[in-house]
């Protein structure tokens, strides 16, 4: 079964950036490689839209096989503001609480991220699971991109 992996716009930033960009290329050839499948919201393709245009054209390196397209709804929304009610995040991280609830939602295996203030952070990711679990949600594993490339 292949890795169905939720992408931030951090990990797509994390090319361009010289502290992760080997991790974040080498995560890139796993999914143009098919050994993974990048999960790409709706609300990644907004966030990347003031991005520069190599940024914006990462996406289009991606066989369409290797991409699973994935929508910020009611559900996502209302799912983000709980974990912002119940303190997960504050409200001027709602963008990244929305990523975790389309995450959830399509019940990723994994979402990955070069944010550790407010993702990849174990206090966060505990308020984050709470929530899911109280509202019956899997719970998601949230993981730096290091952290899920294959070993071979």
């Amino acid at each position: 079964m292949i890795p169905r992996v939720y992408i931030d716009t951090s990990v797509i930033g994390g090319c361009f950036d010289k502290e992760y960009e080997t991790t974040s290329k080498q995560l890139w050839k796993e999914f143009i490689a098919k050994k993974k499948i990048a999960l790409i919201s709706d609300l990644l393709q907004l966030e990347l839209e003031e991005a520069p245009t190599i940024v914006k054209n990462l996406l289009n390196e991606l066989p369409f096989e290797s991409v699973e397209q994935l929508s910020l709804d009611e559900e996502s929304i209302r799912l983000a503001s709980l974990y912002i009610q119940d303190g997960a995040v504050a409200e001027s991280s709602l963008s990244d609480a929305r990523h975790i609830a389309i995450a959830t939602i399509a019940r990723a295996d994994v979402l990955v991220s070069w944010n550790f203030k407010h993702i990849v952070n174990l206090n966060r990711i505990r308020r984050f699971n709470a929530v899911n679990l109280k509202l019956g949600y899997p719970i998601i594993e949230i993981r730096s991109p290091n952290e899920v490339l294959n070993e071979n």
